[in-house]
């Protein structure tokens, strides 16, 4: 019984040690728990990377909820760009609305084509050219896009980075 114990101690301390060798060999820059008070509390104490600090770390924010305030608000060394988001509400709009918006991409107009476009950032006085290319490069589009939403925005964005207009769009994102 106590072999049994012995070995599996052993296995549980080499694999430890095999994970701490891989996050010091890669370089890793993570110092912890990402934002928030707790980061902040805990920022000067040295052997960021040892478990203590780290468990300090996410307790405060646990305890204070300040890292879910902190990248809500962009505070507490946390940032809010909101490009994660920007890109997934354009995605499940494109999957929700996919039919609607086929065939406003096929007329060159609509609501949903405007909030497609509006989604993807471009400004109300491009918009006639977005709605003119996507009708343009209805059957490419569509084409491409019969995979995924995912695969139509792609498609939509490679077709505006060639365009003189919609491509300083683009390039701005």
């Amino acid at each position: 019984m106590m072999n049994k114990f012995l070995l599996l101690l052993l296995f549980a301390l080499a694999l430890v040690s095999v994970q701490a060798l891989d996050a010091f060999a890669a370089g890793n820059p993570d110092t912890g728990p990402g934002c928030g008070l707790g980061k902040l509390a805990w920022q000067d104490y040295k052997g960021q990377k040892q478990i203590a600090p780290q468990v300090m770390m996410a307790t405060t924010n646990g305890t204070f909820g300040s890292q879910t305030f902190g990248i809500s608000f962009g505070t507490s060394g946390c940032t809010n760009d909101g490009v994660i988001m920007r890109t997934e509400r354009t995605n499940v709009f494109v999957f929700t609305m996919f039919d609607n918006l086929s065939q406003e991409m096929a007329k060159g107009q609509g609501e949903h084509l405007a909030s497609l476009a509006t989604l993807m950032g471009v400004p109300p006085e491009h918009q006639a050219e977005f709605f003119a290319l996507t009708q343009e490069k209805y059957k490419a589009l569509l084409e491409a896009g019969a995979a995924s939403p995912v695969a139509v925005i792609k498609a939509i964005e490679d077709a505006m980075a060639e365009h003189p207009v919609l491509a300083k769009v683009v390039a701005a994102r």
